[in-house]
Parts: structure tokens; sequence; C-alpha cells
């Protein structure tokens, strides 16, 4: 089988936690690896998102990254749209050029559904699509987010157009099945995964050494800086919290100058925090499992999320979470049993649920081992094997016809 990924806005090389650049990202590359491993033929096209960029870059043996011209490549997400009619073309005249064929189109986010589904419906080929995020979720979480005035009627159109939808959580399948009206059953449950190797829990005292951090107890956020992410909320439940000058709030992830870190910082000046919070920018993935381990407690304290894969990655690392009861957080935080739950935008539950856990070492070291045996059933192999399984529906073993990408 040989598959055409579009990941238009996503560079799957580009370092998570910095702007636009997320779980999404990391579930590309780790699945485009995984589906290689497995005999799979990966094409990932995507922008060129710097000048330096050579034109293919080699995933795996099996799973190469293409970077097509449209538009420079400093470019704010919210601009790409009208980028779309050049992507495209370059896309196609790419696949013309190099005489490729495929069995499946599989595109990410809105942006690159609208690529996915014009050509796959010129090559005649299944086209499967993730949203990721949708507008209307959004803003139900936060009512404020602004998004492109076509992304609704857009996301609208892909999944009605579209074989399969794939999803992360039951949640997600029936939200977007009531909005979009569409047959629950074009809509498949694929919940992603963490590398187990990587991400284990290591001394805590040899990370903080590692990280250069005092004996203070410390709580972590990791994820993008932009309002919905919560940020905003949890430096109100840092600010009540006793003994607040004995407690340190790292932050990682976000750009150095983004007017989001700005923000936060003001409001953290405000409330007098200064000295307890640490921004320390985005982070390896290699050196993220330190950031984990240090940690006393990680929060997401998120208005919506699709999944939250740093609730995952801190379980996987043996650590108790508190986040936020939206989106896919539940399937990842076993209220209770691996960290809390608390309703979202309530700063008062988050500061509850932050001392019970930072006053109590034996309980924090409990809910961290069952957060670990929980993380050990959400590894990268068994999703990658499920969104496998799902693709073999879609083009059945042997594929008999296959359509030339030159076709259109």
């Amino acid at each position: 089988m040989h598959i055409a990924v579009v990941t238009v806005h996503g560079c799957p090389l580009r370092q998570a936690g910095r702007k636009d650049s997320g779980g999404m990202n990391i579930y590309i590359l780790e699945m485009a690896r995984r589906l290689a491993a497995r005999g799979i033929q990966i094409d990932v096209f995507t922008r060129h998102h710097d000048p330096l960029d050579p034109q293919v870059v080699t995933l795996a043996p099996g799973a190469r990254l293409i970077h097509l011209p449209a538009g420079v490549p400093s470019l704010d997400k919210a601009d790409v749209h009208d980028l779309l009619p050049q992507f495209t073309s370059q896309m196609r005249r790419y696949c013309v050029s190099n005489r490729l064929r495929y069995d499946l189109v599989s595109s990410h986010y809105w942006l690159s559904g609208l690529v996915g589904m014009r050509l796959a419906s010129e090559w005649g080929v299944p086209h499967t699509t993730s949203f990721h995020t949708m507008a209307e979720l959004k803003r139900r979480g936060r009512p404020e987010e602004s998004e492109v005035e076509q992304r609704d009627q857009s996301e609208m159109e892909i999944a009605c157009s579209a074989e399969s939808i794939v999803v992360w959580t039951e949640s997600e399948k029936q939200a977007v099945v009531d909005y979009c009206g569409i047959d629950p059953g074009k809509v498949s449950v694929v919940p992603p995964g963490v590398d187990l190797t990587r991400f284990r829990p290591i001394s805590q005292q040899q990370s903080r050494d590692y990280l250069g951090y005092g004996p203070e107890k410390n709580v972590l956020f990791v994820g993008r800086l932009e309002p919905l992410k919560g940020l905003d909320n949890l430096l109100r439940a840092f600010a009540s919290l006793k003994n607040s000058n004995s407690i340190r709030l790292n932050v990682v992830g976000g750009d150095e100058n983004s007017s989001e870190k700005a923000r936060l910082m003001t409001l953290a000046t405000r409330m007098k925090l200064n000295q307890s919070i640490r921004f320390i920018g985005p982070v390896s993935q290699e050196e993220l499992p330190m950031h984990y381990n240090a940690a006393d407690v990680c929060v997401l304290p998120s208005y919506y999320e699709s999944f939250g894969l740093a609730a995952l990655e801190a379980s996987a690392c043996g650590r108790p979470v508190v986040a936020s009861a939206v989106g896919g957080l539940p399937t990842i935080v076993l209220d209770g049993v691996t960290g809390y739950l608390v309703p979202p935008q309530r700063a008062d539950t988050m500061a509850e649920r932050l001392c019970v856990l930072l006053d109590d070492h034996v309980l924090r070291s409990t809910m961290g081992a069952a957060a670990r045996v929980h993380a050990e059933s959400l590894s990268w192999d068994r999703s990658c094997d499920s969104l496998l399984a799902h693709y073999r529906e879609l083009v059945p073993v042997p594929a008999t016809a296959v359509i030339s990408a030159a076709g259109g």
C-alpha cells in the first residue's frame, strides 16, 4: 500500500510546543515511521517552512517527507488557506513528474482536508481525514476563539465527502457525528499513543539535578502558549496555593517572543508570581522526559483538548496529572486514580486538587504508578496496528486497481 499523507501547515519535523506545532506533528511522525516499518510506503506532503528545508527528507526506510513551495516559508497558520490552490497544484505536479501512484490519501486538519478531498477525487482513491480540532468544538470550550471564516463550512464539506474520519476518542466521534450530521459508521476511533521507552519513570532527583532545580516542589505545564490552553486559569490557581514561594511552576513550550507569552508574563507580574514561574520554552523530545520526571504534578488546564498527548507523556513517566474534564483528557486521566479531573475554568477546584497532591507524597507515588500502568495500554505500536487495520478496510489487499496520480 502506498499512502499520501497531507499536512499542509504541520511539518512533522518542526519542534512541538512552538506556535502551530503540537501533538498533531508528533502523531504524524510516529505513525509514518511505524507504518513504514510494517511495509507501507508513506509520502508526507507539507509546505516549506524554512528556506533551508531540503525538498525530500527520509523519515524512515519507506517513509519520506516532501516539502512543497507555497508562499513564504514563515507564515501564520491563519494565512495558509489562501495558498491551498497553489499547494494543491504543487502536489499534483510533483506526483505527475515523479510518476507517483497512491492507494489512499490521508489528511490532517481542515486545511489539509481540502487538499486531500480534491486530489483523492481526481485520483479515484479513498480519502480519510483527521480534524484534530474543529472550530465549533473549540468555540464550545472558549467562545472567544476566532477562526478563519471558511473553516466551519470547509469542515462540513470534508466530513461529508471523506470515506473515513479518524478521531481519537469516543467523545470526539459523537461530537463530529452530531455537528456534521454524518453516518457514525464512517467515523473510526483510533487513540494515539506514547513512546513507552522514551517516556518512562526515572529518578526525580537525577532529573532535577540535570535541570538545575532546587528543593522546591515543581508543577509542570507542557504545551503551546495559546489562550485555548488555559494557562491563565493555572496562574490563578497557582497564586492561591499556600506557601507558593516554595513551589515552582515550570512552563515548557511556546515561542520566545509570542504575544501570548507576553500576556501571561504580564498576568504573572500582576499576581506577583515572577519569582515562582519559569518560562522554559520548547524542548526536544529527547529532553522532555527529564522535565516530566522532575515534576511533582503535571497540569493541563485546557478549555478544550482533542486528546492531550502531554497528559499521556506525563502519565507514562509516572506523574499524576490534574486536567480539565474536556475533550479526550478523561480517557487519559482517570479521576481519583491517576490524577484529578476538574471543571474547566475552575481555578479554585484546580488549586484544591494541586494542594492535595503537593501535600501528600504517598498519594503522588500511588497515582503516578497507576498512571504508568494506564499509559502502557496506549502505546504507539498499538495505535499504529489499529490504524493500519482501518486502512486495510479502505484498501483491501492486494490493491488490484490503483489509479495513477497523473489522472486529472
